[in-house]
């Protein structure tokens, strides 16, 4: 697999040590983060949507109502840039001031396409909706032509990304490190609590299990 490689948009300027150039590390990131941030502008008005994303081999997905302003405007071809972040931890110091967090960042620059071919149009809605409820594909019923027609899916290549990673512990002036103060991390993770079902819920269907997706 290819490193991700460097260009005047993705060079990292503050805190260039923590660039990443690993494409699995990118690929990680955005498998995980399940909500989106896309960046575009319309009329010299600059826009920022969370936007539900997911992966397919070097492209990242997302949809939404044809009709929408960022759906035009993207599918027109603007510029954009897509930013995903998790974070793992807040790193608690010392001081106030060395405070920080642990995190895994991206972001993606480029133009999204359509997806108009029938066959990718299927594929990777079904790879969108297993990818939050594995199997739930089979199991719904499938989207009707007037659905489709009303839906846009658009798809971006991860070819010019920017990675950033934090780990480890704050970074501690050596004058406290005799302060009787507690250090560390508070790790952090997205996780499932549980599945509730609603009034259209039939009483004789079981709750499925759709935990290995969020694990």
């Amino acid at each position: 697999m290819e490193p991700i490689k460097e260009t005047p948009k993705t060079k990292v300027k503050r805190g260039p040590k923590r660039a990443v150039f690993d494409r699995k590390v990118l690929y990680q990131i955005l498998d995980e983060v399940r909500i989106s941030h896309v960046g575009f502008a319309v009329d010299d008005q600059n826009f920022v949507i969370p936007m539900l994303s997911w992966r397919q081999g070097n492209q990242l997905y997302i949809h939404g109502s044809r009709g929408s302003r960022m759906i035009k405007a993207l599918t027109e071809g603007a510029n954009c840039c897509v930013t995903a972040t998790i974070v793992d931890g807040m790193v608690l110091s010392k001081s106030a001031f060395h405070h920080s967090t642990n995190y895994r960042s991206a972001v993606v620059f480029g133009q999204f396409r359509l997806v108009d071919d029938p066959t990718e149009v299927n594929d990777t809605l079904k790879a969108f909706l297993d990818g939050i409820a594995p199997g739930r594909w089979e199991e719904v019923r499938a989207p009707t032509e007037k659905e489709l027609k009303a839906t846009s899916i658009l798809a971006i290549e991860l070819e010019e990304a920017s990675v950033k990673v934090r780990s480890g512990p704050a970074n501690e002036d050596a004058e406290d490190f005799d302060l009787p103060v507690w250090t560390g991390e508070m790790k952090l993770k997205q996780s499932m609590i549980g599945m509730v079902a609603d009034d259209n819920n039939q009483p004789a269907v079981k709750t499925p299990n759709y935990s290995r997706a969020w694990n």
